[in-house]
């Protein structure tokens, strides 16, 4: 996977369900809006919060719509429940899975080495490690990062540590793999790609797809100064409705873009007025630009 990645946020009907039709439908607007690929089941797509049924269908939905490639979400905090979801996403049209850190035992680099590389070993599908310390209060080292890259079922990773040394390193170890570093922050995308990460996976493009899709495309044209001014444009954004407010802020911001996704599953709690009002403000002016 290279370039711009949305992971997609799932939408809930009035009960409480997936509302596929509109899954659907924010595919086909996202990949209109120039996105290249699609990650259902991800943080932003309240993984933890379905059931592995819904992770599924879910992942079968997106598939079903979606013309570029799918990454799917399937990590879990056990060996033997991540490969069978894993096994269920393949057979749902996954292309490659994205798996989480398993964090609950506070496991060191030796074992998440281990973890990956067994997993890897009987993935039907590329396997994309995923660093997210906000929520796991893990860290892959990129000297993890880098001695897992030689497996050949293991295709890259998503960094959402907003770390852009920890990045460029992963990059500059990884040089010679067949290996794709993909951010997971939007607030440093343009100097993510400036020191060489292949793409990223971005809750902020769930909201401006197009700005995020234009600049990683003034960065590949050389053209910095675009994807820097993209960059400050989309940073009060990003900020607010994904950084301050998570799930509830990019769902309030969707309704707020005419895209209702419904509200986040318990025990998330929709956004007050104030946060409405705070990501209304960051709308306007990405608008105004």
């Amino acid at each position: 996977m290279q370039g711009t990645g949305v992971p997609i946020v799932t939408p809930f009907a009035a009960d409480g369900s997936v509302d596929h039709d509109r899954l659907a439908s924010l595919v086909t607007w996202l990949e209109a809006d120039g996105v290249d690929f699609l990650v259902p089941c991800g943080s932003t797509g309240e993984a933890p919060l379905l059931t592995s049924g819904e992770r599924q269908t879910v992942v079968e939905t997106v598939a079903d719509a979606a013309d570029g490639p799918v990454l799917a979400g399937t990590g879990r905090e056990g060996f033997e429940s991540t490969l069978a979801t894993t096994e269920a996403a393949a057979d749902a049209g996954a292309d490659a899975a994205l798996v989480v850190t398993p964090s609950y035992y506070g496991q060191g680099q030796a074992a998440l080495e281990t973890y990956y590389r067994d997993l890897a070993d009987e993935s039907p599908i590329p396997i994309y490690l995923y660093s997210v310390p906000k929520f796991t209060d893990c860290v892959l080292a990129p000297e993890t990062v880098a001695r897992l890259a030689s497996h050949e079922t293991i295709a890259g990773i998503k960094d959402s540590s907003g770390n852009v040394d920890r990045l460029q390193r992963t990059v500059g170890l990884t040089a010679d793999a067949d290996f794709a570093v993909l951010v997971g922050s939007g607030g440093v995308y343009a100097s993510a790609l400036d020191v060489g990460a292949d793409g990223g996976i971005l809750g902020v493009a769930n909201l401006v797809p197009e700005l995020v899709a234009n600049l990683a495309a003034a960065h590949a044209r050389g053209d910095g100064d675009t994807a820097r001014s993209i960059q400050a444009t989309i940073a009060g954004l990003n900020e607010c409705a994904v950084s301050e407010f998570g799930v509830a802020g990019v769902k309030a911001a969707l309704e707020l873009r005419g895209r209702p996704a419904g509200t986040p599953r318990s025990p998330l709690r929709p956004l007050d007025a104030d946060g409405r009002a705070a990501i209304e403000e960051q709308l306007e002016r990405v608008d105004a630009l």
